[in-house]
């Protein structure tokens, strides 16, 4: 179990040299998909074995005949290497083998197939051989579903000691341990590691000779024939204590960048907490707007659910670090799949122009509606002819780690570009945002509105995140846990129309603040029959049009 970039993949690399040179034998490696497995057998073991003089040869040339060598099997004198797929259930039924490697096993699917989890699928090919060994390698994910984080807690549990270089005691590079100062712009300064024995002050130039001369210490030395080992990027020859500081400032502006900088930087698991909000602490929260778009929202999407007797429609205001201001929150009443004026209704908020406390305007940049349920055809038809307005025909797919929204092609019954959004992502991400407390990056804003009251705030909370068992394994699951839902979907397809626009915020809101400072500097535009337009022009005189364009109006 270890950060991300500590060499974990290289390690595995290694193993599998090993096996070529010194004990050939049957492997097996298993990849997340059959895509990555192909991907690092281009990408990692090609090369390896090319470089390597002591391998280079063993395996022949892909290019020759007959040569046992292709992107899923290499093979070898006294062995073969098989590379599988843990979506694939059918690339792990192969050959029994005496070696398994796994990498990033917190990626696997639940199941491969109907078959299983593809951890033990895999795990079972190594049965019959009383010498063999299996090795599974991953940076972690949520503490209680993580799979590594299970082997791990089974295993002797061994974390990489090192020498103090001032009083030599041994100790775990900790991130408690990191020392620094901030700067008046908030940037760290004197990063250095403080020994927990001496106190001593240990700096950059230290690391690595306390790296070699360190050395792994057990845990739980009771634990026979389960060897575990955990390692931070506290150790990594790549990454600098400046640079991991660094990151850690900007990384813990918002829930979702921090979880992520706990699993690959610190290479522990991350532990959900408060995944259900209270709706009435939402509701005193709410504020008043001095304009339709308040300052700080650069950029405007929308989301649309779409109900058996009424759209629902919501409009997000975003601006620097996702910092978001709930904009409208519209029900247009009308049965969906008979009656054309609500899809009309729809188009004409669509293309509404907001009004921007900077004294210039936003329209929509990108909407999301939902085509799952009611309305199928309908919605296909409406984003069919509206692609060119950043409007997409959406489906949710539930499941841990499936991105916030993947466009696919017209390669479909509605021939429309479909967007596929991952919900359960997009719930986390909201429910994390939610408990963000402080004005800044993620902050959710709601205005002082009769439309916005304690039913809006009720759906928007209507979910909660369970751990449920499938299969035998824990899951991360939302469950409703009231019917209405509307203002949470709405909410999660604004977020992915965001997604799709892939947009500098920071950019974005520095150009709209540029722009208000200019307009505020220039005179306004005069129309060219008014008596001022050219000095000494008198009324009714033939306007001159020279340097005049449409777009002044």
């Amino acid at each position: 179990m270890t950060s991300a970039q500590v060499g974990k993949t290289e390690i595995l690399n290694n193993v599998v040299g090993y096996y070529i040179d010194q004990d050939p034998c049957p492997m097996l490696i298993v990849q997340p998909t059959i895509e990555m497995g192909e991907t690092w057998s281009k990408d990692r073991l090609a090369p390896m074995l090319r470089d390597t003089p002591i391998l280079r040869g063993l395996v022949k040339d892909p290019r020759s005949k007959d040569s046992g060598n292709t992107l899923r099997m290499k093979e070898f004198p006294g062995g073969r290497i098989a590379i599988a797929g843990a979506n694939s259930a059918a690339s792990l039924a192969s050959r029994p083998v005496r070696i398994v490697l796994q990498d990033e096993i917190d990626r696997f699917p639940p199941s491969a197939g109907s078959e299983g989890s593809p951890s033990r699928l895999a795990d079972k090919r190594a049965q019959t051989f009383w010498n063999r060994k299996r090795g599974k390698f991953s940076t972690p994910t949520v503490k209680g579903i993580s799979a590594i984080e299970a082997e791990w807690e089974r295993s002797d549990q061994r974390r990489y000691h090192v020498p103090c270089p001032f009083c030599g005691g041994l100790q775990v590079l900790r991130w408690g341990q990191i020392k620094f100062t901030k700067d008046d712009k908030g940037l760290p300064g004197d990063v250095h590691y403080e020994c927990e024995h001496c106190r001593a002050k240990i700096y950059e130039p230290d690391k690595l000779r306390m790296i070699r001369n360190g050395r792994w210490v057990a845990g739980r030395p009771e634990v026979r024939g389960h060897a575990g080992f955990h390692l931070n990027e506290l150790y990594s020859p790549w990454s600098s204590w400046q640079k991991i500081v660094e990151d850690f400032l900007e990384a813990k502006k918002r829930p979702e960048t921090l979880k992520v900088w706990v699993n690959t930087s610190l290479g522990e698991t991350w532990e959900e907490e408060g995944l259900t909000v209270d709706d009435g602490s939402l509701l005193s929260r709410r504020e008043e707007y001095t304009a339709p778009v308040p300052l700080g929202a650069a950029v405007l999407t929308a989301g649309v659910d779409v109900q058996d007797d009424r759209l629902l429609v919501k409009v997000k205001g975003w601006g620097r670090g996702e910092e978001s201001w709930l904009i409208d929150w519209i029900t247009i009443p009308g049965r969906p799949e008979t009656d054309p004026k609500v899809w009309a209704d729809l188009d004409a908020v669509l293309s509404r122009v907001w009004a921007h406390e900077l004294g210039t305007t936003l329209r929509i940049a990108a909407a999301c509606i939902d085509s799952g349920g009611h309305a199928t055809k309908q919605a296909y038809d409406f984003a069919r002819t509206r692609g060119h307005r950043r409007i997409f025909a959406i489906k949710g797919i539930g499941g841990p780690g499936a991105p916030v929204i993947k466009l696919s092609t017209r390669k479909n019954k509605g021939k429309v570009v479909l967007a596929l959004v991952g919900v359960d992502t997009c719930k986390g991400l909201i429910y994390s945002r939610l408990q963000v407390e402080e004005y800044g990056p993620g902050y959710m804003h709601f205005p002082k509105r009769p439309e916005i009251d304690e039913e809006y705030f009720k759906q928007l909370t209507a979910e909660k995140q369970i751990t449920k068992f499938v299969r035998g394994f824990p899951s991360k699951v939302w469950m409703k846990t009231r019917a209405r839902n509307e203002a949470l979907d709405c909410e999660a397809y604004a977020l992915a129309a965001l997604a799709t626009l892939n947009a500098n915020l920071d950019q974005l809101a520095h150009r709209l603040e540029a722009q208000a400072e200019l307009a505020k500097k220039e005179p306004a535009p005069v129309h060219p029959d008014h008596p001022l337009a050219s000095p000494g022009r008198m009324p009714g005189s033939p306007p001159s049009r020279k340097g005049w364009s449409s777009t002044h109006w």
